[in-house]
């Protein structure tokens, strides 16, 4: 992965524990509006609220650690949070100040003030890092028989503990040079004040289009560089009486920016719609009222931002500048507002009575006139310089696909499931999309080859906007339906790109065997159904690509008779008949799972042949399918056989290769510990 790869998938981790601000911004929020002057000292209600919000930001230390750590594990398991709150606990402690006397073997007045600062999300990013850079790695490690209880996810936060220490004894040394360097770098921003509050403005919008304005926010919005200008605007009154806090200084970092998201960029927004085509306003109107909707209420601006971004960069330029210049005003003169969230109305309203705001109302007037600028310079350049922003360009020949327009508009009911494929498909199909990721508004992509991205496809689909980073990296702005539709998109199965024929079958994988040395055979599965081979990570459902669900194999039938693949009781069967469970004698839990996605038939196409709790023998019928209905009606009928308490055992040794036959063919063995 390229460095700037690497700094976005921390920026996409970094979304995790900001996304606990709001509840903070609305709890304390409600405690200052409860109680303006007392801050919570006059009501008890008040107080509760306020308490509560400071929870959470008193612990963004901590949370960083979980959240950066969660949100860069490979599969977002719960274990690389564990890590990385493991992790901040054994670094934080041993970096204190009493720690670090103790350990250096100096008094207690001479340990240096960084360490006192220890419990930061500076240092929370930084050990959510290492945490998931371990799970990544180690997360798969099988130990020896006699630890094996502590092999794969759980040894994980053991290995993190140690690897702290190490960290820890490198931090006694270059923590407080880099602390010393991060206090520098803020206050020679702080120094430049108002100007200094405009510039960091400037750079935050340029940041968006490669997702890296998060890291330049930790810098001036958390306490990197000893700004941390949200934690202490929310903190309020309490931030003012703890000396961390100044009225009127506190948050002129945040302020400016609610002009622009409130007021400047619906103006922008208005006046591509008053340039948009006449047969294309209609398109337009829906589209821009919906992004300025957001931006007002929220301060969500992505949707509008894409719509221009690339298809007039001297446009997004003009917009940087102006932020910057809005930015620079409020702080200079003191009109202050704070936000947990984003710039938008709901934040600007839960900030009004907190006492680090100050004349907070003259945000409103400012942003008229950015309203009337914005309209101005944009329908100005917009038509001076003949600049196709949404709904100025022409109609090009192919844009159709299948003879109409695909977009999906703010209005219509999206089909998510349907959209996500129809997004693989405009990407270059799923033998061009190697990765899948997501933002607030944005799917984020790894691709063999970004030239393949059939770019205005995406947009009829109604994407504001598609980034190529580089020759693998891919971004598409879709607005709040990107996590909805990314998680579609892992499920999609294959899907051919745009103009190819879907494949009349997909390829059978060639299952290598796997060793398990030293272990006794405790059970020998025949495959189920006749059909091909496939291995579970072409399965085409993240739960059973994953190994969530357990360890196995899947055949793709060819016949329509089900068995039972060993000896043993049934379980469970489901009320739709397509899947079974099967408990051999040694205790093993066989999952023989009919086709993906195959419950949402409500049970037609399969025919169940025993009743639960019944005993059978190994090649016993169980189901009977009506392949065509099936092959027909199916997303897939790739078919799942797994042992999903595989854990209990040392693993599987696969015996079948291509194709197989039901109830003769071996399929795997079941290794004992």
């Amino acid at each position: 992965m390229s460095i700037l790869g690497y700094l976005q998938k921390i920026g996409r981790a970094l979304m995790v524990p900001v996304a606990t601000l709001p509840a903070a911004a609305i709890l304390m929020g409600v405690g200052y509006w409860i109680d303006p002057v007392g801050w919570g000292g006059s009501n008890a209600l008040a107080a509760f609220f306020i308490q509560s919000g400071s929870a959470i930001i008193d612990n963004m230390g901590v949370l960083f650690a979980v959240g950066v750590a969660y949100g860069m594990s490979k599969d977002k398991d719960g274990a690389a949070a564990l890590a990385g709150f493991v992790g901040f606990l054994v670094l934080t402690t041993l970096c204190s100040p009493a720690a670090v006397a103790m350990i250096q073997k100096i008094p207690a007045d001479q340990v240096p003030a960084a360490f006192g600062k220890i419990k930061n999300q500076f240092v929370g990013i930084l050990v959510g890092i290492i945490a998931a850079e371990l799970y990544n790695r180690f997360s798969s490690v099988e130990l020896p028989k006699a630890l094996s209880f502590f092999s794969g996810r759980r040894l994980v936060p053991i290995l993190t503990s140690f690897v702290m220490i190490v960290v820890a004894f490198i931090m006694m040394f270059i923590w407080p040079v880099v602390f010393s360097g991060l206090v520098g770098f803020g206050e020679h921003i702080q120094k430049l004040g108002s100007i200094g509050a405009g510039v960091y403005a400037f750079f935050n919008r340029l940041l968006i289009p490669v997702g890296l304005h998060h890291a330049l926010n930790s810098v001036f919005w958390f306490d990197v560089a000893g700004i941390n200008d949200i934690p202490n605007f929310l903190g309020g009154a309490q931030s003012i009486e703890a000396g961390k806090a100044v009225v009127g200084v506190t948050g002129r970092y945040q302020a400016g920016f609610f002009p622009i998201m409130m007021f400047g960029l619906p103006g922008a927004a208005l006046a591509i719609y008053h340039c948009a085509r006449p047969e294309n306003k209609a398109k337009v109107l829906g589209i821009m009222m919906a992004g300025a909707f957001a931006a007002f209420f929220t301060g969500i601006t992505e949707p509008l931002e894409f719509s221009f971004m690339f298809v007039a960069p001297v446009l997004y330029v003009i917009h940087a500048v102006l932020t910057g210049i809005s930015v620079f005003i409020a702080a200079s003169m003191q009109w202050i507002a704070g936000f947990g969230f984003s710039a938008g109305l709901v934040d600007m309203v839960l900030s009004s009575r907190n006492p680090l705001a100050t004349h907070w109302w003259m945000l409103i007037p400012q942003g008229l006139v950015f309203f009337v600028i914005y309209y101005a310079i944009f329908r100005f350049t917009i038509t001076k310089f003949n600049l196709l922003t949404p709904g100025r360009e022409l109609a090009v020949a192919g844009d159709e696909a299948d003879g109409k327009d695909v977009n999906v508009s703010a209005n219509t009911e999206q089909d998510v499931s349907g959209l996500a494929r129809q997004y693989i498909a405009a990407i270059g199909g799923s033998a061009n999309l190697t990765g899948i990721d997501a933002c607030i508004t944005r799917l984020r992509l790894t691709v063999k080859d970004s030239s393949l991205v059939n770019e205005s496809m995406a947009k009829r689909l109604g994407a504001s906007g598609v980034i190529r980073l580089n020759k693998t990296g891919v971004q598409i702005i879709v607005g709040f339906v990107a996590e909805k539709i990314a998680d579609a998109m892992r499920s999609a199965g294959d899907v051919p790109a745009a103009g190819q024929a879907a494949p009349n079958a997909a390829p059978a994988a060639t299952v290598k065997p796997q060793a398990v040395p030293n272990a006794t055979t405790i059970a020998e599965l025949v495959s189920p159904v006749t059909g091909e081979l496939f291995s579970l990570d072409q399965v085409p459902d993240e739960a059973f690509a994953s190994k969530a669900v357990g360890d196995g194999v899947a055949v793709k039938p060819t016949e329509s008779v089900v068995v039972s693949p060993a000896a043993g009781t049934i379980v469970k069967i489901f009320n739709t008949n397509h899947a079974f469970c099967l408990e051999t004698e040694k205790g093993a839990e066989i999952v023989v799972h009919m086709g993906i996605d195959t419950v949402a038939l409500g049970g037609q196409g399969f025919t169940r042949l025993v009743e639960e709790g019944a005993e059978v023998a190994a090649g016993q019928p169980i189901l009977e399918m009506d392949l065509a209905y099936l092959n027909a009606n199916a997303r897939s009928m790739i078919s799942p056989v797994v042992v999903s308490n595989i854990d209990d055992f040392s693993g599987l040794v696969v015996k079948a290769q291509g194709h197989v036959v039901a109830g003769q063919t071996p399929l795997y063995d079941i290794k004992g510990k």
